[in-house]
């Protein structure tokens, strides 16, 4: 778990709109969190390229919360949120099949658990869940542990990451 001392810092880089929309998903009554790169480069000290939330909120109730979407990917659940001069993509917490392509799951199925979510991530240090609103930190896979020792480890058998997407080793 985070130490109370970090979290400003942490807060600090995070804009006000993706607060904003974090603010409104949770006021909605449903979970919502930064994941992927944007808590790895905050616990890092860096500042994060991209901002993206996961949810249990489907994508007609995201759309239905927020004025200005785009469905980049309604299918695998995910809106982008256009809010302020940010862009920010907000995707239900989702379970996936087999990547036949070697890309793309051949299916998805939502799923109201985080975890679940979290699994299905290429590396421990992209399964990590930030809510900075609720200063809670969900880390199933053991990801600070392996940020904080500079490695990189696959969720779960390497192997079978590697075989889902071959794009995963570069």
């Amino acid at each position: 778990m985070l130490r109370w001392g970090k979290w400003p810092n942490i807060c600090r880089q995070i804009p006000a709109e993706v607060f904003n929309v974090l603010q409104r998903l949770q006021s909605g009554g449903y979970q919502a969190y930064l994941v992927g790169g944007a808590p790895r480069d905050l616990l890092r000290g860096s500042p994060p390229q991209d901002w993206d939330i996961a949810t249990d909120a489907r994508p007609a109730e995201v759309k239905a919360i927020f004025d200005r979407t785009i469905a980049l990917g309604e299918k695998f659940g995910t809106v982008a949120v256009l809010i302020g001069h940010q862009q920010v993509e907000v995707t239900t917490f989702r379970r996936e099949g087999e990547y036949s392509d070697g890309r793309r799951p051949d299916w998805v199925e939502f799923t109201p658990d985080l975890v679940a979510d979290l699994a299905r991530r290429d590396f421990t240090i992209n399964a990590l869940a930030l809510d900075p609103i609720g200063r809670r930190l969900v880390d199933p896979y053991r990801g600070l542990w392996a940020l904080k020792r500079r490695l990189v480890k696959a969720v779960g058998d390497p192997a079978a990451r590697f075989q889902e997407d071959p794009l995963r080793m570069l």
